[in-house]
């Protein structure tokens, strides 16, 4: 049924949503241009409180859970599973007060309305994967960013999107190059379920009905830890949230 209804609601749905890119995107470029980081940073925001709330069109529901008090003066690093791009709209805008900026690839700052406005202007890391060195001065370059402008980053430690739900081992690269700049910064698990299966069928049918949840966990004192441990820690908190602990 969740198959067949998105035959119909897949339509609708990308209507809504890349007319949202599309008229997001001047709106972007003369917040920046005129008005600089803080009216950049408003447009962006509610950019992706209307493309989180298009899954309604799938009938998707839309459920965010944060009992944590997070600081607003100190840096975050949270580290999420990734399941599908529709993750990530939702991480803008429920954590929009942390100015949380991504980690994404260099080919994704071309051709996409709005998105690809956001990635290079936004404050981000665009890394080239083929590249190790770019990709590492590129996220200690946000790193100095997240210490002068008291930013947050987040990171999918997985390396790629989980095409079925199922948590992957967690890398620590990215996070532990991250510490060595930001040493102060916070470590925060964000459990992230069902995005998965709205692409269970591919790009359409979308699937009809999901239940996207994202839910913040326990922050994680990186202080005195390798960063070895705290990525177990972060990815430990995940595994037991969707219910995944290793074999």
């Amino acid at each position: 049924m969740n198959k067949l209804l998105g035959y119909l609601l897949s339509i609708i749905f990308y209507f809504f949503f890349f007319l949202t890119l599309v008229v997001f995107q001047p709106i972007q470029w003369v917040c920046y241009r005129f008005f600089g980081y803080k009216a950049h940073k408003v447009s962006v925001d509610f950019l992706n409180f209307f493309l989180t709330y298009c899954d309604f069109f799938l009938g998707a529901s839309v459920k965010f859970v944060n009992q944590q008090q997070l600081p607003l003066d100190r840096p975050i690093i949270f580290v999420a599973n990734h399941q599908s791009m529709y993750d990530i709209p939702g991480l803008i805008w429920f954590l929009r007060k942390y100015h949380v900026k991504f980690i994404s690839k260099i080919e994704l700052t071309k051709g996409i309305p709005s998105i690809s406005f956001n990635l290079k202007y936004g404050g981000g890391a665009n890394i080239d994967r083929k590249d190790s060195k770019q990709a590492v001065s590129e996220i200690i370059k946000l790193g100095r960013r997240m210490k002068e402008h008291t930013w947050s980053a987040m990171i999918f430690p997985e390396g790629t999107r989980s095409k079925d739900g199922r948590l992957k081992p967690f890398q620590i690269g990215g996070i532990a190059t991250l510490l060595k700049v930001v040493p102060t910064a916070l470590i925060v698990p964000v459990a992230i379920e069902n995005s998965w299966k709205i692409v269970q069928y591919g790009a359409y049918p979308l699937s009809a009905g999901a239940q996207l949840r994202w839910t913040v966990l326990s922050p994680i004192e990186p202080a005195d830890k390798k960063p070895e441990d705290v990525v177990a820690e972060a990815e430990n908190q995940i595994r037991i949230k969707l219910k995944q602990l290793p074999a």
